[in-house]
């Protein structure tokens, strides 16, 4: 996986109304994970895509009645087929964190990059979905000297009492060990 210009070679690109830029002089020097499915525990779908480009169809769900109207994003999603779509160029600011805070700095937003995995907090993720993430941190780590395998958090760590993803269902170690095996290689 490459990092050129601030998007994954071979991911599907879906750009997002719902970033701006960084402030001044800020790079990316936290990962946080998210999950995220539409409607919940349901996968596939285009209702992703259409929550963070602001086409979401309220009709469409119930659900998407309480939740349209948002402006959200993402740097980044994986399916659960291991599919990579972005939405915000890295060196953006993508509005996924909202109110955080990483290591008393606030703010989240600033200073991360938000990848979502297509699923939910107590349902296990797939293999795919893992292999993928490991290949996309480390191509990150390469491409931005600022990010490194300690700072990487789930939304829950950065937003605790207001968010729980990624979830129980999210294997932290299995994460850790697959980008272990990716730096090793290099």
């Amino acid at each position: 996986m490459d990092v050129a210009g601030g998007w994954l070679a071979g991911a599907r690109c879906v750009p997002s109304p719902n970033c701006n830029e960084r402030p001044a002089g800020m790079a990316p020097e936290l990962i946080v994970i998210h999950n995220i499915s539409l409607p919940p525990g349901e996968f596939g779908g285009p209702w992703i895509d259409a929550l963070f480009t602001n086409t979401l169809d309220p009709q469409a769900h119930p659900y998407f009645r309480e939740i349209a109207g948002l402006e959200v994003s993402a740097h980044l999603l994986i399916r659960r087929d291991g599919e990579c779509v972005q939405y915000v160029p890295f060196d953006a600011r993508a509005w996924h964190a909202g109110r955080s805070s990483y290591c008393g700095r606030e703010n989240c937003n600033d200073f991360s990059i938000g990848i979502e995995l297509e699923g939910a907090d107590d349902i296990p993720f797939e293999e795919l979905q893992y292999q993928r993430l490991a290949g996309v941190i480390a191509a990150l780590l390469a491409a931005y000297p600022g990010l490194s395998p300690e700072r990487i958090a789930g939304h829950s760590d950065i937003a605790p009492g207001r968010k729980t993803d990624p979830g129980p269902a999210f294997e932290w170690a299995r994460l850790h060990a697959a980008l272990a095996t990716r730096l090793a290689s290099r």
